[in-house]
């Protein structure tokens, strides 16, 4: 066996809880299991095919070389008019970086700015990735937990509270995965005006789920309703959730020059460039035609709300209502301390989504992964079909407890 030493960054973090559990679900089903799998949160909608005709376009065009490392001019632009007509952001084409995927720009946003002894708030519940990011790049997540009854959200109190000379960053995620809450205006305001006063933190905004909305409020980034903090925020997005494009691995961030240099001289030592062919696929979504968009965030919100409906129907069960997203964050201190039929108590939501899965089959991701227990979480990303058939399993499955 080989003598590879790891370094620390590798060794303190976790694999991503959301990625083992799916492969576990996929696990089970090559064992010939009957299992229901809510764990992934991939659009299962196909890539829309004006979007696939641009890629084959730009593949028969010779579109197949190295690109600059921030990305197209192309690509650029039509990022600098989505920011700007969506959400009134100016994003000058210098302020744009692009890379393999929102998660790459977040990553490499914190690489380039945290060091030992930083501290990066973190509200919880959160996208799982987050505090290993942070961990990874030498820095200590601050866990700031936001209770269901503010619906999941930071308030101004609880961001001023953890606020320290140490800090670095606020993650802010909207609509978050896991919850699907979003934030409305004058809540966004109110944290931009604790910013305000502590200029040495900047602000992380992780906007990849903003067009898949339900909330009757508009759509909203902080760095839109204050605009003072556009010199210390990162607003990243991507085309991966709203154009089902996962695989195309193409995520942006637009912020302070200094910052997206950095991104960009980072990159420019790793992975050099964005794909080509997924810079033109790109660049065709945001400027194309957005009907396959409205099309799919329709039937997300049936899905979401038929599910939502169905787990507010389950005694010891209880689930908040997204505002977007293709989530659901249910509250299970209902069955905690509750005995399974083979004796067991559930002791944890850990518990729960064992009990789930053994029992009935359905596949989650307990809410401790998240931060904030007691919850699991289920993807809607899937169709109605399948579910009905997993909400009426855990439905059973939550009746056979004593």
């Amino acid at each position: 066996m080989a003598n590879v030493k790891l370094a620390r960054r590798v060794t303190d973090i976790r694999v991503s809880p959301s990625t083992a559990a799916a492969q576990k679900a996929r696990d089970l089903k090559a064992e010939g299991r009957d299992i229901v799998d809510l764990t992934v949160g991939e659009p299962d909608f196909d890539t829309p095919d004006a979007i696939k005709e641009v890629a084959i376009a730009a593949i028969r065009a010779g579109e197949t070389k190295y690109t600059p490392v921030n990305g197209t001019v192309a690509l650029r632009e039509a990022i600098r008019h989505d920011y700007g007509t969506r959400l009134g952001i100016d994003a000058p084409l210098d302020r744009i970086c692009v890379g393999g995927g929102a998660k790459q720009i977040l990553f490499l946003a914190l690489t380039a700015t945290v060091e030992a002894g930083d501290e990066v708030i973190v509200p919880a519940p959160y996208w799982v990735s987050y505090p290993d990011m942070v961990v990874a790049n030498g820095g200590t997540p601050v866990i700031v937990r936001c209770d269901e009854a503010a619906r999941f959200k930071l308030t101004p109190e609880a961001l001023e509270a953890a606020i320290t000379p140490a800090t670095r960053w606020l993650v802010l995620n909207a609509p978050s995965n896991p919850t699907g809450v979003a934030y409305t205006a004058d809540e966004l305001r109110a944290l931009g005006q604790v910013l305000l006063r502590h200029p040495h933190v900047m602000v992380l905004c992780d906007e990849i789920y903003d067009r898949i909305w339900y909330a009757e409020f508009e759509v909203q980034s902080i760095v839109s309703v204050v605009p003072e903090l556009a010199d210390r925020a990162l607003v990243v997005n991507g085309v991966s959730k709203s154009y089902a494009m996962t695989g195309w691995r193409i995520g942006y961030g637009a912020g302070p020059k200094v910052l997206v240099d950095a991104i960009n001289k980072l990159q420019s030592q790793s992975s050099s460039c964005p794909s080509s062919i997924s810079q033109a696929a790109a660049a065709a979504a945001l400027t194309g035609d957005q009907s396959s968009v409205e099309a799919t965030v329709k039937v997300y919100r049936e899905r979401c709300e038929k599910a939502w409906e169905l787990l507010n129907a389950i005694e010891g069960l209880s689930c908040v209502r997204p505002d977007g997203a293709f989530y659901l964050y249910p509250n299970c201190a209902g069955v905690i301390g509750k005995t399974t039929p083979d004796g067991k108590t559930i002791e944890t939501d850990l518990d729960f989504v064992i009990y789930l899965l053994e029992s009935a089959g359905v596949a989650s991701i307990h809410g401790a992964a998240y931060g904030l227990e007691p919850h699991f979480r289920i993807s809607t990303a899937t169709s109605m079909e399948i579910l009905e058939d997993g909400c009426a399993r855990i439905e059973k499955a939550c009746k056979a407890l004593s």
